[in-house]
């Protein structure tokens, strides 16, 4: 088998469709390419063939994650879950997120972290409702019990905001009704009760 083309795929630059005995027989991104070390008028053995097409299904799913990556960090289970839904093999999967973890791609302490900050500064929430969040994402105690350690987020500033911010809606304006939501947000009675007290003046 004589690798007879590689050329630039039209719809995606920086993939490239590989043509064997003058028929296409499977693509890969330039870096999997430079890899793979293949050139034109290569002889290949069949199970060779086969193991590039392999390596061309696992390299569409690494390149799949890295654009998911670019929009937004992911945890581990999250990427995990995408691999499952897209019916990538177990066995690929693996192999992927370990690259992506030896590149820092995907780091669940640091996806915490980044987690509780940018929640705490765009909307603020209770601990509770935090850690119910990362627990979602699939992430462990042990880990979300050392983001917080890290990141120690003020929650009484929290949920001065909150109260701040929904006291401006008319149906907050009675205090039983504020309770009751910041009691289903996982802010604790005491402390929901001192803010309003201090509030109140």
């Amino acid at each position: 088998m004589t690798i007879t083309k590689i050329t630039t795929q039209k719809k995606n630059s920086s993939r490239y469709s590989i043509y064997i005995n003058g028929e296409y027989s499977f693509s890969l991104s330039d870096l999997a390419l430079l890899e793979a070390k293949i050139t034109v008028g290569q002889e290949l053995s069949a199970e060779e063939v086969k193991s590039l097409q392999e390596s061309s299904e696992l390299d569409k799913f690494y390149q799949r994650i890295l654009n998911l990556l670019s929009l937004r960090s992911r945890s581990e289970y999250e990427i995990r879950t995408y691999l499952k839904k897209h019916n990538c093999p177990t066995d690929q999967a693996d192999i992927i997120l370990n690259k992506l973890s030896e590149k820092k791609y995907i780091n669940d302490l640091a996806f915490s972290i980044s987690w509780i900050q940018n929640r705490q500064l765009l909307r603020p929430s209770s601990k509770t409702k935090l850690i119910n969040e990362l627990k979602i994402k699939g992430i462990n105690k042990e880990i979300i019990s050392q983001a917080f350690e890290e990141t120690q987020p003020d929650e009484i500033e929290s949920l001065k905001v909150i109260v701040e911010k929904k006291r401006k809606l008319t149906r907050f304006q009675d205090n039983q009704k504020l309770m009751q939501y910041l009691i289903r947000q996982g802010f604790h009675y005491s402390e929901i009760k001192n803010v309003l007290t201090d509030q109140a003046g």
